[in-house]
C-alpha cells in the first residue's frame, strides 16, 4: 500500500516539473520574440559583389568591404549574423570610370532605396567612397620548374628526367602583375628509398596577389620509371684534338676504362662508339708531361660516367 503511495506521489509531482518547464519555455520564447520585435542600431561590415566588370579588365582587391550602420527590427539583425551581407556594384551603371580607377561614391539614400527594404533604415555608411584600381588582362603562358628531392635505394634509378604534366600553366590576370611571372615553381617534394615507379601529385607555389591571378591549374602530376641499374665497363679509345701538324704526339695509353650505371633493360644496348673520349693539347700548359681524357660524348641512357684513368703520358718527336 505504502509503495502505491509514493508510486502516486512521485507521479504527481513529476507532472507538476514538467508543467513549470514547459511554462519557463513558454516564457523564454516569449521574451525572445519580444527582443528580437524591437528595433537596434549597429555597424556591420558588408562585402562587396562586383557584377558586370568588363571582360577585357580586372579589378584590384582594393576595396572588399564597406561598413554600413543600419536601423532595424531584430529578426533582420539575426539574418545578417548567420549569413554575410553583401552589398552588390553593378560596373554598368554604379560607378565612374577613370584614367586608372572606378569610384563608386553612392548616396546613403540611394543604397537605401536599392539594396534594402522598408524594415530596414540605413544611417551612415563608411568609407564614403570607394576606389577600384584596374588594370587590362593579361594571358600568359609560362613554364612549371619541378622542385624535388628523389633518393633511389640502391641499385634504382630512372633512364629518363622526371616528366611532368603539364608542363606550363596559364596566368590571368593585371598586366603589372602577370608580367613579372616568368616561370612557376612547385613546393618542394620529397621522396626517398624509392623502388618503384613514381606517380605523385605537387602544389604550385603560387605568387603573392594570387587572390588577383587566375591559373590554369594549382597541380601538376609527376611520374618516372624507375628500373633497376647495374654498373657496366667498357675500354674506350682515346683521341687527340688541336695537335699542330709540326709535331707527332705519341701517347700512351690508348684506351682507357670508362664506368657508368645503366639500367638491365638497355645494358646490352650500349656499345663503344657511342663514346667520344678525347684529349684537347691546346690545354696542356708550360712542362706539363700528360693530357687530361675528357668524355665529350656518352649515352643518354648511361648515369654517372667516370673515367678510370686522369692522366694520359705523351711525348713529342718532330
Amino acid at each position: 500500500m505504502k509503495k502505491v503511495k509514493s508510486k502516486i506521489a512521485s507521479s504527481i509531482k513529476s507532472k507538476r516539473i514538467n508543467v513549470f518547464l514547459l511554462f519557463l519555455l513558454f516564457a523564454f520564447i516569449i521574451l525572445i520574440f519580444s527582443k528580437l520585435s524591437k528595433e537596434y542600431t549597429n555597424t556591420v561590415s558588408f562585402e562587396i559583389e562586383k557584377l558586370n566588370v568588363p571582360e577585357e579588365q580586372v579589378i584590384l582587391n582594393d576595396s572588399t568591404t564597406l561598413d554600413i550602420t543600419l536601423k532595424t527590427h531584430g529578426f533582420k539583425w539575426l539574418n545578417y549574423y548567420f549569413e554575410k551581407p553583401k552589398i552588390v556594384i553593378d560596373f554598368n551603371k554604379d560607378v565612374t570610370k577613370t584614367e586608372s580607377v572606378y569610384i563608386y561614391s553612392k548616396s546613403t539614400a540611394y543604397l537605401n532605396n536599392t539594396q534594402f527594404d522598408k524594415q530596414v533604415e540605413l544611417l551612415s555608411k563608411s568609407p564614403d567612397t570607394l576606389v577600384f584600381r584596374y588594370d587590362v588582362n593579361l594571358v600568359k603562358k609560362v613554364p612549371v620548374k619541378l622542385n624535388a628531392d628523389i633518393k633511389f635505394s640502391a641499385g634504382y634509378n630512372i633512364t629518363k628526367p622526371v616528366s611532368i604534366e603539364p608542363d606550363s600553366v596559364v596566368v590571368i590576370g593585371p598586366h603589372i602583375l602577370v608580367s613579372e611571372i616568368n616561370s612557376l615553381e612547385t613546393e618542394k617534394v620529397e621522396f626517398i628509398d624509392i623502388r618503384q615507379d613514381l606517380q605523385e601529385k605537387a602544389k604550385l607555389k603560387l605568387p603573392k596577389h594570387s587572390a588577383d591571378l587566375k591559373f590554369s591549374t594549382s597541380t601538376i602530376n609527376l611520374r618516372a620509371t624507375v628500373e633497376k641499374f647495374t654498373e657496366g665497363t667498357l675500354k674506350v679509345p682515346i683521341r687527340t684534338i688541336n695537335v699542330p701538324d709540326s709535331i707527332s704526339l705519341k701517347y700512351f695509353p690508348k684506351e682507357v676504362n670508362v664506368s657508368y650505371y645503366v639500367s638491365l633493360d638497355n645494358f646490352n644496348a650500349v656499345k663503344i662508339n657511342d663514346f667520344r673520349l678525347v684529349c684537347d693539347y691546346a690545354k696542356v700548359k708550360g712542362n706539363q708531361s700528360f693530357l687530361v681524357p675528357e668524355l665529350i660524348q656518352f649515352p643518354e641512357t648511361i648515369k654517372n660516367p667516370k673515367i678510370n684513368q686522369q692522366q694520359i703520358e705523351f711525348i713529342i718527336s718532330k
